[in-house]
């Protein structure tokens, strides 16, 4: 999940929009310059408009108000996202084929969404979720919100530091002195992992 806010000044091409619609920010920061090919995922309910008094539930579409559903699941396509948080929604995700089809034709459309499916695919694979699907419910109950699981992922999230500037590139891209915190392991292994 990239984030919600808008990067303000920092897309070079001038464009003010939230994380996810930022193809400066996915595509060529995450994607061609990091190297990272896995799943992005939008932050949750971006696509929505905006409902402040009659839900607290509303849209976070920042720099995006102005566009409907569709045109906002067309725009986070283009920037190289592959899963939207939050929508159940198929027809938004249609239209938005149906743009990139018109646009840029339909195998072009065709080859995007497989790209993302591969990626989503692979994450099921990798983990044996495709060659066995079931779990075993009484085995997941002695697992699933243990104690001690849950005070050692709550410690793990503790440890994380946001930037909030990166004056002269001065921290990032971290070139040296990487240091990588992993919780001790205690889960069960997962079959195929």
């Amino acid at each position: 999940m990239p984030i919600y806010s808008i990067l303000w000044n920092q897309d070079p091409s001038g464009e003010n929009v939230g994380g996810s619609y930022s193809q400066w920010l996915i595509q060529q920061q995450l994607r061609d310059e990091a190297k990272f090919e896995s799943v992005v995922c939008t932050d949750w309910g971006i696509t929505k408009d905006m409902k402040v008094l009659d839900s607290p539930r509303g849209g976070k579409p920042w720099g995006m108000e102005a566009f409907n559903e569709a045109e906002r699941h067309y725009k986070i396509l283009q920037a190289g996202v592959d899963q939207y948080g939050g929508n159940n929604e198929i027809g938004p995700v249609i239209e938005a084929y149906q743009m990139w089809a018109k646009e840029q034709g339909e195998e072009s459309a065709r080859q995007r969404f497989e790209q993302s499916a591969r990626r989503l695919l692979l994450n099921v694979f990798r983990v044996g979720l495709f060659e066995n699907p079931y779990l075993d419910p009484a085995e997941t109950s002695k697992i699933v919100g243990k104690p001690e699981y849950m005070k050692e992922v709550y410690e793990a999230q503790l440890k994380p530091v946001v930037m909030l500037k990166n004056h002269a590139n001065s921290v990032l891209p971290v070139k040296d002195r990487k240091k990588v915190f992993v919780p001790k392991r205690h889960f069960p292994a997962i079959p195929g992992a």
